[in-house]
């Protein structure tokens, strides 16, 4: 990753939904924490890591997602 750019950022994973039966198809929306893997990279580079990483992995019932955003 390119170190002492201007700008970098951080890379993570993170669900959009928490399990509730009391709400409609037992989920309630709430963004989960956010688990980091990758940082200090360019904007092009997180793209290209959050967009890997989802075509790998399954978001499942509670939609775990890698994103970034500017350190």
């Amino acid at each position: 990753m390119i170190q002492g750019s201007a700008t970098t950022y951080r890379v993570f994973v993170r669900t959009w939904w928490a399990r509730n039966p009391a709400w409609p198809n037992g989920l309630r929306p709430e963004p989960g924490r956010q688990r980091t893997i990758a940082k200090r990279c360019t904007e092009d580079e997180a793209r290209a890591i959050a967009k890997a990483w989802n075509a790998t992995h399954s978001p499942g019932r509670l939609s775990r997602k890698a994103e970034y955003t500017r350190e």
